[in-house]
Formats: C-alpha cells, sequence, structure tokens
C-alpha cells in the first residue's frame, strides 16, 4: 500500500515558490528519508500532506485518504512532530499529553508514561518552564503516544543532546519495526543514512533524484585521498579539493586513467580509492542540479 502519494502537488505563496509538481510514494512500512537545507520545502510539503495548508494545483493522497477532502480523518491517524513546537501558555506537560490524546479519542497514558521515562520528561512542570529541547521532547511524545500508523517528523532532533537523539532514534526504528511508517524530513543527512531505506532530495521546491539510501550514495565520483609530490593542476573532474601537508583529499568524476597516469609522473607515497559519503553526493546533487554523477 502507498501511504503517501502525490501527482504534480504544487504550493505557491502568491508568487513565492514552495513546492512544484512533486510526485512522490512511500509505502507502508518503509522508514523513508526526506532531505534538503532549510528553505527547499521540506516542511511546506509536510504541511500540505496534512491539509494544514492547501495546495495551488495536483493532488495526493495519505492513508488512501485525499489531503483535501479528508484531513480531519488523516491527521487522527497520524503522529506528526512539526520543526517547532508551540503549546498553550500556563499548561502543564501531563495536561498537554492528555489534550492531544483526546484529540484522538485515546487513552494514552501508559505509553505517555513510558515515553517520558524513556526520554526523561518530566511530566508535572510547565511548558513555559521547559527548555527548547525539552519541549522538543513533549513534541515528541504527543506524536507518539497514540501508536499511529504513520509518523511525519520534520527535522525531529533540533534541540536534542546526543544522548536523547539517539534514544529518540532507538524508539523509531522500534516503532518502524513494529510496522509504523516513518517519513523522516531532515537537512541532516547522517541521520538519514542510519535511519532510512529509501530517500528523495528536493531542492528550491522540487525532487531531483529518488531511491534507496544505497543507491543515491551510488556515484561515478569517487573520494580520492593521495600523498607525495604530484601535480594534479588542470586536471579535469576535481571538486572539494582539501590540502594539508603533502596530502590532497578531492571528489574526482572524471576520466579514472588520466588520473592514473597523472599520478604516474609524480611520486606517490601512498593513494586512497573511496565511495563518498551521503553528504557528498547530495552536495553533488544540488551542484548539478539533479543530473546523475
Amino acid at each position: 500500500m502507498e501511504v503517501i502519494k502525490t501527482n504534480k502537488l504544487t504550493k505557491y505563496y502568491g508568487r513565492a515558490r514552495g513546492i512544484i509538481d512533486l510526485a512522490l510514494t512511500v509505502e507502508e512500512g518503509e522508514c523513508f528519508g526526506f532531505i534538503g537545507p532549510n528553505g527547499a520545502g521540506k516542511s511546506t510539503t509536510i504541511r500540505t500532506l496534512l491539509g494544514l495548508i492547501s495546495p495551488t494545483s495536483g493532488n495526493a493522497e495519505v492513508l488512501g485518504m485525499d489531503i483535501v477532502k479528508k484531513k480531519t480523518a488523516i491527521l487522527r491517524e497520524v503522529g506528526y512532530l512539526p520543526s517547532e513546537a508551540v503549546f498553550y501558555s500556563g499548561m502543564k506537560v501531563r495536561e498537554v499529553l492528555k489534550l492531544s490524546a483526546d484529540l484522538r479519542g485515546k487513552d494514552c497514558k501508559k505509553e505517555a508514561a513510558e515515553l517520558c521515562e524513556r526520554l526523561r520528561l518530566d511530566a508535572s512542570q510547565k511548558v513555559d518552564e521547559l527548555s527548547f529541547g525539552n519541549r522538543k521532547k513533549v513534541a515528541i511524545v504527543c506524536a507518539l503516544q497514540s501508536d499511529p500508523r504513520l509518523l511525519i517528523l520534520d527535522e525531529p532532533t533540533g534541540g536534542l543532546d546526543p544522548l536523547m537523539q539517539h534514544e529518540f532514534f532507538e524508539i523509531i526504528r522500534e516503532r518502524n519495526r513494529a510496522g509504523s511508517t516513518v517519513f523522516l524530513s531532515s537537512h541532516i543527512l547522517s541521520e538519514v543514512q542510519r535511519n532510512c531505506t529509501r530517500a528523495a532530495i528536493i531542492r528550491e521546491g522540487r525532487l531531483i533524484a529518488c531511491g534507496s539510501v544505497d543507491e543515491l550514495a551510488k556515484s561515478s565520483a569517487r573520494r580520492i585521498s593521495v600523498s607525495g609530490n604530484v601535480d594534479l593542476e588542470g586536471l579535469e573532474g576535481i571538486k572539494d579539493m582539501k590540502t594539508g601537508g603533502n596530502t590532497a583529499s578531492f571528489l574526482y568524476s572524471g576520466d579514472m586513467d588520466a588520473l592514473i597516469r597523472r599520478l604516474s609522473l609524480g611520486k606517490v607515497e601512498d593513494l586512497g580509492i573511496s565511495e563518498p559519503d551521503l553528504e557528498e553526493i547530495f552536495m553533488h546533487y544540488y551542484e548539478k542540479g539533479g543530473d546523475e554523477a
């Protein structure tokens, strides 16, 4: 089953670009990454899918329901974690959690208590007194306590310390193994690489790549590290050159035979050739505007 399916989904804010002709599918049970820097259109996509803002054109379905006609029903089945959490002033954490559960018509006390314990969140505190990180924890519990079929997480780890980030993703992996579909929007590429099986890259409101994380990380480009006395000046295909002492490291997408011939003219002390990581591939897609490496 396609839990998320969009067809030419477009959103403009007046003349300003939001998202353009988005064609995206997420299968049931996936942990799907949605990658892009701030301003690329990730949050606009999510808010449109949830019916929080209306599309300009195109259409989409979430859990088999139209995002315009069935937005209330969709919200009952989705655990949504916004990038920034805002709560009613004066409420205690436990009151916020109860309100969130009541809106879904569920008793989530047991699950909420377990999540608060794992995230080290004091439910007796007032939300006005919480740090940014603890407000994020409240939002996490609100999103997860009802055991939703679909989790939509928008920049979920902002404000969490490394220990809590680790615990958060452990919880998400548990939910995913239990059958929940996860849609993870992030600009932190290591989060996607460690936790997702498929991902899409968005650039200026348009999808520029989509596939398995392994496929996205595959490229004709290679990370080259060479030590010694070599002259690489003018060799085509070199990017992201970093030097230190007699060592150079760079991303290379040119002719490998040409590189070897050039290196043979100098004195090579050490040579390393490896696959670039997802972050380097991401930057490569952005520089290429979506063309294959």
